[in-house]
């Protein structure tokens, strides 16, 4: 028996996304938010659904299994997949498919607002002026302009998050051994052929890469400490890429001035997590991609894929992140 339900791993999507799947009528079906493997898994045998658009939960080896044979294709609500064992679904012959770049202005924007709201001392300037306290005697501020930001990875959020950056005098510095030369060049952004040449001259440091088991806690102790003194570190991408305590500590000790965070290795945080006790860390829970517009691209993306693969259409090899992994990629890719 087949279904036309798709599983919706999460809140609803956009209304525009959603009337696009009543008329090619299919029915979305949709988890109850942060639900853990096992509700999914068992969903997916219960509706029987051809596709999955994954927002929050884990999609491992033994959840796909669930969804054997009806499952068709994941189509992740973003671009982060480090929750979805995309190798596991390329053996069971599933695409997991992305919205490339449909969040990216969004995200870039709350790159730009975390780092200055972390630089300029925003949030406790102004908790501090609602107490009475007029703290404008003995304040010293900092300039961005002329100061130097890294960007780690150089995907389409970077490339916004370097457009903006670009404006407000900035210099930039890259780290990415999987872009061309030509993306650097048409951003105006300076090749770092290593992270640590990159590392070594970032006053501010924005994370862009994906959370792979050779990234996980890459800005740790000794890398925090190749930075400048006086550094900022901006994470809009997935909060395993920071060893939690090193960043603790490097803010504690006066090397790092500040943080802007919109996520968290854990998700979401304890009510005790340390990051909620400095002034200097500004958090925001995993936000940036979630505005009207932005969220409503990517919707449309994740729903328009999805019904692409379950009729047997193609899309462009760049929207399909496990590709190569697949026994026949041809099948699935324009």
């Amino acid at each position: 028996m087949t279904t036309k339900n798709i599983l919706v791993t999460g809140p609803s999507l956009a209304p525009s996304a959603t009337q696009f799947l009543e008329d090619k009528g299919y029915t979305p079906v949709h988890t109850p938010p942060y639900a853990d493997s096992a509700t999914i898994a068992n969903l997916l045998r219960e509706t029987l659904a051809v596709g999955v658009i994954s927002r929050m939960g884990r999609l491992d080896a033994e959840t796909l299994d669930a969804g054997l044979p009806h499952l068709k294709v994941i189509a992740k609500h973003g671009v982060g997949v480090d929750n979805i064992d995309i190798e596991a679904a390329a053996q069971r012959n599933i695409p997991v498919v992305v919205a490339t770049g449909a969040n990216a202005v969004s995200v870039a924007e709350h790159a730009i607002a975390l780092m200055f709201s972390a630089v300029k001392r925003v949030l406790p300037l102004d908790t501090s002026l609602r107490e009475g306290r007029w703290e404008k005697p003995g304040f010293s501020g900092v300039e961005l302009a002329g100061k130097n930001m890294g960007l780690f990875g150089m995907g389409a959020i970077a490339q916004a998050t370097a457009r903006m950056a670009k404006a407000f005098g900035l210099n930039l510095f890259g780290y990415d051994p999987y872009a061309s030369d030509a993306v650097f060049t048409e951003y105006g952004v300076t090749r770092c052929e290593t992270l640590e040449e990159m590392l070594s001259k970032s006053n501010i440091l924005s994370l862009h890469c994906p959370l792979t088991e050779q990234t996980r806690s890459v800005i740790n102790t000794e890398n925090i400490a190749r930075m400048p003194k006086g550094s900022y570190i901006v994470n809009t991408a997935r909060g395993g890429l920071i060893d939690e305590a090193a960043l603790v500590a490097a803010i504690q000790s006066g090397h790092l001035a500040g943080a802007g965070l919109d996520t968290f290795a854990v998700e979401p945080p304890a009510a005790d997590h340390p990051f909620l006790k400095e002034d200097a860390i500004v958090v925001t829970p995993h936000i940036g991609g979630v505005t009207k517009e932005g969220s409503t691209r990517v919707s449309e993306d994740a729903v328009a894929g999805i019904v692409a693969i379950v009729e047997g259409k193609c899309l462009p090899a760049h929207r399909i992140i496990n590709r190569t992994l697949l026994a026949d990629p041809a099948q699935y890719v324009q």
